[in-house]
């Protein structure tokens, strides 16, 4: 599935090739930090798919709670962060950011991977009360 996407403030804009498949909600302990709540939702890729259309990445490296080094890559004017993959001799994963994707309402999660840090109160959602907009805080 094609798809195409930026960062929030929109100086960085992408293409890329993805598998509707391959859409993950990531439980660890990175994603909830970055992600500021309590996962992350990703589509695993090719890195060869990404096609970066307009702008420039800032990226940062860490060591994940795996082991490998990751490469995080950010807008440098906005700090939305587009793609986390791994670095290093035969690394392979390239997990692009499901929330930059335009296309974003056709990539329904359909795995969640690192469930041992996930927070206790996400396994169902819907017991919570829902609005359809904002309500009223006072």
């Amino acid at each position: 599935m094609k798809v195409d996407g930026g960062c929030f403030c929109q100086s960085v804009r992408y293409e890329a090739a993805v598998d509707p498949e391959s859409v993950a909600i990531c439980h660890c302990t990175d994603c909830q930090t970055h992600s500021g709540t309590a996962y992350g939702v990703v589509v695993g890729i090719l890195e060869e798919e990404f096609h970066l259309l307009s702008g420039e990445l800032k990226i940062y490296e860490k060591v994940a709670d795996s082991g490998t080094v990751r490469a995080l890559a950010f807008c440098p004017d906005c700090g939305t962060r587009l793609y986390a993959k791994t670095v290093g001799e035969g690394s392979s994963f390239f997990g692009l950011r499901v929330g930059t994707v335009r296309q974003r309402d056709q990539l329904v999660p359909k795995r969640q991977v690192w469930c041992q840090s996930a927070q206790g109160w996400v396994h169902n959602l819907t017991d919570i009360p829902q609005h359809e907009k904002q309500p009223s805080l006072g």
